[in-house]
């Protein structure tokens, strides 16, 4: 993984893994997790606390223009900064979940992103997960995956981790949450979620131990 830079992309549906496994993978090889929800998380975190309505599409662009987003490797998992200031807790809150979406189907926010994405990849290796980094923010990469599983096997898993937060929830309220999203994803005007060509897909409906879904993916890794 020194002698040159190497790109992997992981994208998949709601509730497969993808996230964990990904960020595994990259653990596993010694390189940065590309989280590229994060970027917009964080642009997200910078508009709510700026003057800049969520409807103000040319505002919300030069915004994204006039922001550095950085991404470096800690102990913990990726650090995400804005401007210098590190945003990786504070960016995972409700209020960000809520209004991310404004400024991610906005194609020139999305250019924009992309583009500091590709530069992070073309300095180091790099595992990016997402909805589109295969097809798009990287159709030239080195592997790409894709995870997914059957909508009971998500649904199951989701019920119980809600179970176990100790949410209340039913199972029906679940699945149609996820169909929503599945929906929601692979419908987008934008980034929209789907197989990238040549992707591989892993199916992580057998089991959800992730040791064993991550050695299937490298596997496929030379």
């Amino acid at each position: 993984m020194n002698e040159k830079n190497i790109t992997i992309t992981m994208d998949g549906t709601c509730g497969s893994g993808k996230s964990t496994i990904a960020k595994r993978l990259a653990e596993r090889l010694g390189v940065i997790f590309l989280d590229t929800g994060a970027m917009y998380r964080a642009i997200t975190w910078k508009a709510l606390r700026s003057p800049i309505e969520l409807d103000d599409t040319d505002g919300l662009i030069r915004l994204a223009r006039e922001t550095e987003i950085r991404l470096n490797k800690g102990d913990e998992g990726t650090r995400v900064f804005v401007d210098g200031q590190e945003v990786t807790r504070v960016i995972r809150t409700p209020e960000i979940t809520n209004a991310v979406k404004f400024l991610a189907d906005i194609p020139a926010v999305r250019e924009v992103l992309v583009e500091q994405q590709r530069e992070i990849a073309a300095a180091r290796s790099v595992v990016a997960e997402g909805r589109d980094t295969g097809t798009v923010v990287f159709p030239d990469a080195d592997y790409k995956f894709y995870v997914d599983a059957s909508i009971e096997v998500r649904t199951e898993r989701r019920f119980k981790e809600f179970i176990d937060k100790g949410m209340e929830t039913t199972r029906e309220e679940v699945r149609a949450d996820l169909e929503k999203r599945d929906h929601a994803d692979k419908t987008r005007p934008v980034g929209a979620l789907r197989l990238a060509e040549g992707g591989i897909v892993i199916d992580t409906g057998e089991t959800d131990d992730v040791e064993v879904n991550l050695k299937n993916i490298l596997g496929h890794i030379k």
